[in-house]
């Protein structure tokens, strides 16, 4: 298979995800890599699903390989999870290339994510237990929550992304009307959202200001949307570090140093004390570009410019510069 990114049955949709945020061993080494094997599972008449259950089998016996607590389990356990990692990356591709996508496929494939990620957790406390005593299951309790929160906060910045730079998919932060009338499972997703709007800066106040500005100027929408991927791409580029890539490679830097339980005060601690820092980073920038929409933007013929948020720091910077303390 070319290098070509490919496309559904309809010859319309890409079966990639946003190109410009993507995660960058996603970028150049994982998801090429699963589109190669999307081709041969097409061929073959291999179901989405199917794709996702051996992912998750690779996973599990990750999760084997990292309770044997030694270097070499360490690095079969890595590989295991890069098979995982290329498995998951295929899911979605083969599904959206052959169209048997589903809402039970998608929950299945987060499932298949979480189950990895336990049977890995649980290896490396099985590893740990015994030198240094129960503790060690607590601590991966409490790494598990750090682990999600993470995620979820990543997951908002890429739907938003989507959402204010496309217009694609639901609008973030937005509970379904069926979700709001109770039954099986539907408090779980409202909780969901719940912890997303925690962790979302000020993306209601952004959503609403991008809407009044999208509203005033209907024949400059696609300007618009461009000007707020020309602002964002690069901050959810940075989010990208609380993928589950980086903790794959973690996982396996601190096992084969002999010390896996680093890991779980490196994701309690460490990831913990990042997230804050994006946050306050992003409420920044999303106040900002409020402002840059609220006012006029610089025009010309069909064109609107909207600065990068960068540019709009180092200007406010010179500006105050310039007055002196």
């Amino acid at each position: 298979m070319s290098g070509a990114t490919p496309v559904n049955a309809t010859g319309a949709l890409p079966v990639r995800r946003t190109s410009e945020i993507e995660e960058a061993t996603n970028a150049r080494f994982i998801h090429p890599l699963s589109a190669r094997f999307v081709t041969v599972f097409a061929r073959w008449g291999v179901a989405p699903n199917v794709v996702s259950l051996t992912g998750m089998a690779a996973g599990l016996a990750a999760g084997v390989c990292y309770a044997e607590g030694t270097r070499p389990y360490a690095v079969c356990g890595f590989l295991l999870m890069l098979v995982w990692h290329v498995m998951d990356g295929a899911d979605g591709q083969l599904a959206r290339l052959t169209g048997k996508f589903s809402a039970s496929g998608k929950v299945l494939d987060g499932i298949c994510d979480y189950v990895t990620f336990i049977a890995v957790y649980v290896g490396i406390c099985l590893a740990t237990h015994l030198q240094f005593g129960a503790w060690v299951w607590a601590l991966a309790g409490l790494s598990g929550v750090c682990h999600a929160l993470q995620s979820a906060a990543y997951e908002l910045q890429r739907q938003e992304y989507d959402y204010w730079g496309y217009g694609r998919g639901v609008r973030p932060l937005k509970v379904e009307p069926e979700s709001r009338a109770g039954g099986k499972g539907r408090g779980l997703y409202r909780f969901y959202i719940g912890v997303q709007t925690l962790l979302s800066g000020q993306a209601g106040a952004f959503g609403a200001a991008f809407d009044r500005r999208l509203a005033a100027s209907p024949g400059q929408e696609s300007a618009l949307r461009s000007a707020y991927r020309t602002s964002f791409a690069p901050i959810v580029r940075r989010w990208s570090v609380l993928s589950a890539n980086y903790r794959t490679f973690a996982i396996f830097l601190f096992a084969v140093c002999g010390f896996p339980l680093g890991y779980f005060l490196f994701e309690t601690i460490g990831l913990s004390l990042l997230l804050a820092g994006l946050m306050l980073s992003l409420r920044r920038d999303q106040e900002r570009f409020i402002l840059e929409t609220e006012r006029p933007m610089a025009t010309h013929p069909g064109v609107i410019v909207a600065p990068p948020l960068a540019a709009t720091r180092r200007t406010g910077l010179a500006r105050q510069a310039a007055r002196g303390p």
